[in-house]
């Protein structure tokens, strides 16, 4: 019976490692100042996802006027799901900006 190499295994990792390799690296070449940095693109993105999860409802709302109340349903908890998914990379975001001020003042 023949082994496999072990380089198979990592192989599927590989575009997930060159994906983060370029971040990683952005970190440490700007410090404290790429935390906050991606702390702020986190509060961004936040507030991108939860205008956006409006803009749906919205956009539902009127295009397809009054539903059936399990529809309505529907649409609403996805809305609510969707804001507090942002609600938390929001909070991550100023998470990471806060310990980028407290590193940079304190490190």
């Amino acid at each position: 019976m023949r082994r496999q190499s072990e380089i198979l295994l990592l192989l599927p990792l590989l575009p997930i490692f060159l994906l983060g390799m370029f971040p990683i690296l952005l970190f440490a070449f700007l410090g404290f100042a790429g935390l906050g940095i991606a702390g702020l693109l986190l509060i961004c993105m936040g507030l991108s996802d939860s205008l956006h999860a409006n803009s749906d409802f919205n956009r539902h709302v009127i295009v397809h006027g009054y539903a059936r109340q399990s529809e309505r349903a529907v649409h609403a908890s996805n809305l609510h799901s969707a804001i507090r998914f942002a609600t938390v990379m929001k909070a991550a975001g100023a998470g990471l900006i806060v310990a980028a001020l407290l590193g940079s003042f304190y490190g």
